[in-house]
């Protein structure tokens, strides 16, 4: 090889070299952290939250989000690894939650989604979501990856369709949707959510076994929110539900107008949280809907407890 053939291979190379790292830098907000051995948590900025595990041989992703930010997931998790991403676990119907699948697709993995999830969306697609590749059902299945289990969990009717809690007991770590939102009020007017089957939930969460997880909305300082939540902002969670429905009934007992009681209510002990301003009347009118009319959504129980099944 000729000295110019040597230069000029060498700046190819060097091109390459560069173009690859451009394609592999983050963006300027996109942010990850080890939150456990091979467990990272990932945000683009904008308060959503997913989480990768890095096995021996292959990725696990929880949560797609939408095409934007699985595809800054997928250059965060290619500055950690380059082994292959094998599943993409989504955790609901929601299309907040359930878009950007067809992105982890092209890049080789197989989208997971319970069957409630995946009816839903067959019925009621969004601009940006894809049929799941892996559709489970039931109350849990367990997806062997080798040196961790991915442990899924249908905790029931309490938000959306489908909801489901993922666990990793090797790495002692979850992820979990929506469900906890630490440092935030429940979301407006808690739009599908059965607020009875949501505490009950809770309280199924706080008998598993995790150190850390990951929410996928935390409004936390994001160096704290990117270090995950705990079992005790499920508690919390719980607590808040407790407090408003209790401040509710003490409202009605001292006479209070229907229509009165949202603005009467106050829980001063949140008003530190996101959205205790903007939300809390929405909160309350919404739980004082529950107490009054009954609990809604609600479905007759058509998918029994099942023996919990793997699949390798």
């Amino acid at each position: 090889m000729t000295a110019v053939c040597r230069t000029l291979a060498a700046l190819v190379v060097a091109l390459l070299a560069s173009a690859t790292s451009a394609a592999l830098a983050l963006g300027e907000n996109d942010e990850t952290h080890e939150i456990s051995d091979g467990v990272h948590s990932f945000t683009v900025g904008e308060g959503n939250y997913s989480m990768f595990v890095v096995g021996e041989d292959a990725v696990a992703v929880f949560e797609t989000f939408d095409s934007r930010h699985s595809k800054a997931m997928l250059t965060a998790i290619r500055s950690v690894t380059s082994k292959p991403v094998k599943y993409a676990f989504q955790s609901h119907n929601h299309w907040d939650h359930a878009s950007g699948g067809q992105v982890l697709r092209e890049a080789g993995a197989q989208t997971v989604m319970h069957t409630l999830a995946a009816e839903w969306l067959a019925a009621h697609p969004g601009r940006d979501t894809t049929p799941p590749d892996i559709v489970w059902s039931g109350d849990q299945r367990d997806i062997d990856m080798g040196d961790f289990t991915v442990e899924m969990r249908y905790l029931g009717l309490n938000h959306g369709l489908g909801m489901t809690v993922f666990t990793i007991p090797e790495r002692r770590t979850a992820f979990i949707a929506d469900l906890v939102t630490p440092n935030r009020v429940m979301f407006s007017v808690v739009p599908d959510f059965n607020i009875g089957e949501w505490e009950r939930s809770l309280t199924e969460i706080l008998g598993l076994k995790f150190d850390t997880a990951v929410c996928s909305h935390n409004e936390l300082p994001r160096a704290a929110a990117l270090k995950g939540c705990t079992l005790a902002h499920a508690e919390e969670e719980r607590q808040f539900i407790r407090d408003l429905r209790n401040a509710i009934i003490a409202e009605f007992q001292r006479g209070t107008g229907f229509l009165d009681v949202p603005k009467a209510v106050k829980l001063p002990q949140y008003a530190h949280w996101v959205g205790y301003e903007q939300w809390l009347e929405m909160n309350t009118l919404r739980l004082m809907t529950d107490l009054w009319m009954g609990p809604f959504p609600w479905v007759p129980d058509a998918d029994p407890k099942r023996t919990p099944q793997r699949q390798d």
